[in-house]
């Protein structure tokens, strides 16, 4: 498998990608045909996720998750976007809180019910508490747990409501300040925030290369634990199933950035188009196959897919952009 993989890097990385791109012209088209349509479809479907619970929670579960669904699909658009409108307030934490390391959200959830405390019942009060109750993370834990739905407390519907509510607003507060403002201070790059144009596109591509690390170190490493010791059971959002899901979406998302940002070449289009093809044959939505033999193969050959696609962005679109070897995505050096 991983010689597989390591011809596969070679025929990615021809010299490919020559001449220096047009940076005044990418940073429009990502804006106006990546950012702003995937923010708006998260501030839509959050919209209604907000209208549904209220009038569905308790009556009708199965509309209310997939409202859930939908709405969550949309971040996970947009969800390596960790910049701007989206950064300000903790908004992004706000709506997804995750890996949460040491288990706060069940406990803070559990405590916000048993003590019925007065944040479920008010919107604005709600803004105050943890993010370890706020956002898609904690709604699944009360869609999809056990411990939430087997035997629900009178007042988890009130909680649900606020939540969406909450999850509308900071959905709704991004898009707003994409709109009014933060889209032409990165088009036009002739500011406090982005002084150049160069200083925009370089905060595109780390976007679009910790978006991939973050897929292949966190969404796929943490599930895969080590071999002696696999944990499924720190797989993002494997209660509801989405795990394999997540993986496939930020694929898609940043397959587009890339396309965008290479002025689709397609080279870089072909290492996405083999990570994409790996989640394709996998059946195992949760990644609870990670506990046998097989199931961990396929992970590592797709979590190896993806780190030869983020090379490969690194050693030819990099430069191309006028972003140095000596660059970290990281933190942004």
């Amino acid at each position: 498998m991983w010689k597989y993989c390591l011809v596969l890097f070679c025929l990615l990385s021809s010299p490919v990608l020559a001449g220096e791109a047009d940076i005044a012209a990418i940073i429009p088209k990502v804006v106006h045909q990546h950012i702003l349509p995937g923010y708006e479809r998260l501030a839509a479907t959050t919209a209604t996720l907000a209208d549904v619970v209220p009038a569905s929670c308790g009556r009708d579960p199965e509309a209310v998750k997939g409202a859930y669904n939908k709405a969550f699909d949309a971040w996970m658009m947009v969800s390596h976007l960790r910049f701007g409108p989206s950064e300000q307030k903790n908004r992004a934490f706000a709506l997804a809180f995750w890996p949460d390391t040491r288990g706060f959200t069940p406990k803070t959830l559990a405590s916000l019910l048993r003590d019925d405390d007065p944040v479920i019942h008010d919107a604005e009060k709600f803004r105050t508490v943890s993010i370890a109750a706020r956002g898609f993370y904690p709604m699944e834990f009360l869609l999809y747990d056990d411990a939430f739905t087997g035997n629900p407390a009178a007042n988890r519907c009130a909680l649900l409501t606020v939540m969406a509510k909450d999850m509308a607003e900071n959905a709704a507060a991004i898009l707003k300040d994409w709109q009014g403002g933060y889209a032409e201070l990165m088009i036009k790059a002739d500011n406090d925030t982005y002084r150049e144009p160069e200083e925009a596109v370089r905060q595109l591509y780390t976007a679009l290369t910790t978006g991939l690390q973050f897929t292949a170190q966190t969404r796929l490493g943490r599930p895969m634990g080590s071999y002696s010791k696999p944990r499924p059971s720190r797989a993002e959002a494997w209660r509801s199933g989405r795990s394999l899901r997540h993986v496939l979406l930020s694929l898609e998302a940043n397959r587009q950035l890339a396309s965008l940002l290479s002025e689709e070449d397609a080279d870089v289009d072909r290492g996405f188009d083999r990570a994409i093809r790996i989640v394709e044959g996998i059946d195992d939505p949760s990644f609870a196959g990670v506990a046998t033999v097989q199931g961990r193969v396929r992970l590592e050959a797709l979590q190896g897919a993806i780190t030869l696609t983020n090379d490969l962005l690194a050693e030819y679109l990099a430069p191309r952009l006028g972003i140095t070897a000596g660059f970290n995505a990281l933190d942004g050096d």
